[in-house]
């Protein structure tokens, strides 16, 4: 029984940091391209009030 539970709880484990990496990663991107998508709505912004 506690070897069914120490390999349920590893795999939970990894699991988990596998999950998180992801989450970062996909948070980082996410932030970059709203960076990119404001600069170039400031960059733009004067045709619209000319």
């Amino acid at each position: 029984m506690n070897e069914r539970t120490y390999k349920i709880m590893s795999h939970a484990g990894s699991g988990g940091i596998a999950l998180g990496i992801i989450v970062l990663v996909t948070g980082i991107a996410a932030g970059v391209l709203m960076i990119v998508s404001g600069a170039q709505l400031l960059k733009e912004k004067y045709k619209v009030t000319i």
